[in-house]
């Protein structure tokens, strides 16, 4: 698991930001442009997961996963933020996020491990797909309960 490069750069970016040092400048340009190819390459890896697997085998399991993710995961936070009090607006924040489908990581993470891709590919479009709904689902249930 600790040599995951996915655990590495977390695990070393939390150990940087305790530091309280600052980026030096080429990292931080670095950094910059390599954040807005993020989503990009992202959706590039999206397609050719669908194109590999396409959306076939699997579509229980990851209509159950789905599930799990966009509603399970939100109401969970959403009693959570409740029961600690937070303020209204990071409440709201944290359900949003945890409504959001889940990214590419998980099916990096099947790809990396050689088992899974199929199930991970699946479940990240169904989740991307149906969060259309979702999303505007959880944001109408954040305005209502905290305003």
């Amino acid at each position: 698991v600790f040599i995951n490069p996915l655990i590495i750069g977390i695990l070393a970016g939390l150990a940087w930001r305790f530091t309280g040092a600052p980026l030096p400048v080429l990292a931080t340009r670095l950094s910059d442009a390599l954040a807005g190819t993020a989503a990009p390459v992202a959706l590039f890896a999206m397609g050719l997961s669908l194109r590999r697997f396409g959306i076939s085998g699997n579509v229980r399991p990851a209509l159950a996963l789905s599930a799990l993710k966009l509603f399970l995961m939100p109401a969970l936070v959403l009693g959570l933020v409740w029961l600690i009090g937070l303020p209204p607006l990071t409440a709201k924040v944290a359900v949003m996020v945890a409504a959001l489908p889940s990214g590419i990581n998980s099916y990096l993470i099947a790809v990396q491990f050689n088992t899974g891709q199929a199930l991970a590919s699946n479940q990240m479009t169904i989740a991307t797909a149906c969060a259309v709904v979702t999303t505007a689902f959880w944001l109408t249930v954040v305005v209502h309960v905290f305003g």
